[in-house]
């Protein structure tokens, strides 16, 4: 029973093993900032470089949701950065709090856009790091960071928003946009209205970007987030249907920008 046990145990710190995680301190404009950098270590070995995938929050700074999609991406064998836009310890728990924090950057989208490519060049800092083979995904505001990262120009393969806004102060900036783009979209979201999509299909179209837009029957907003419930009637919540679907598509546009097959 005693060596049984003892194997067992051995087991889980060997399953353990294979995640590693890190917190990462850096810096933009002063403030100090904190992300959480995660790899597969049975899949990175010393001198390989492997694809990476930056990950940027939703409205409430960077929790355990992202951690771990960061997981779940490390374990596909991507090196995953889920990055911190708001500042160390800036993680707004009350929905007024949080929407006044995410109202900062959305209303200053230069600051916005400043703070994810502090992120993005501390990915590529990482030796493991495979710089031409680099993706941004974000949640809710996060997914409207990662289309400001590409209207940036941002130098990266691919950029998908999971239920993100849409829209652009400066729409004329889709010319910057060197990227792919996927919009992943919650198809009765009552947050996105359907002008705003709208407005962004054409912005997309008009700068001849490669882009796509997906959206998913009844769902509304935050049909990723399992923490959102599943009350619809409330714009927000959890859609188990949409969260697989999507998570498949990303794969697949994965697939496709880092030109490997899906894993």
């Amino acid at each position: 029973m005693m060596k049984w046990a003892l194997l067992l145990s051995l087991a889980a710190v060997s399953t353990w093993a294979e995640i590693r995680t890190k917190v990462v301190e850096y810096k933009h404009d002063g403030q100090a900032l904190e992300g959480w950098l995660t790899y597969d270590d049975t899949k990175v070995t010393p001198g390989q470089k492997r694809p990476a995938v930056l990950i940027v929050h939703q409205w409430k700074g960077l929790s355990d949701y992202e951690k771990k999609r960061a997981e779940m991406l490390a374990k596909l064998g991507y090196v995953a950065f889920a990055v911190d836009i708001y500042g160390k310890g800036v993680r707004p728990t009350a929905p007024q709090a949080a929407s006044a924090e995410a109202g900062k950057y959305k209303n200053d989208r230069a600051l916005l856009r400043g703070r994810v490519k502090a992120g993005l060049a501390e990915l590529l800092k990482q030796e493991m790091v495979d710089s031409k083979k680099v993706a941004a995904i974000g949640y809710c505001f996060g997914g409207t960071t990662v289309l400001e990262l590409a209207r940036s120009g941002a130098d990266v393969a691919g950029v998908v928003s999971f239920h993100g806004g849409l829209s652009s102060p400066t729409p004329e900036d889709a010319e910057n946009i060197k990227t792919r783009v996927l919009a992943l979209h919650g198809a009765v979201d009552p947050f996105v209205k359907p002008d705003e999509v709208l407005a962004f299909t054409e912005e997309m179209a008009k700068a001849k970007v490669d882009w796509q837009l997906v959206a998913y029957g009844d769902a509304v907003h935050s049909f990723t987030d399992w923490n959102a419930g599943n009350d619809a009637s409330k714009g927000s919540a959890y859609n188990e249907k949409a969260d697989k679907r999507s998570w498949e598509d990303m794969r697949q546009f994965f697939a496709e920008i880092f030109n490997e097959q899906a894993k």
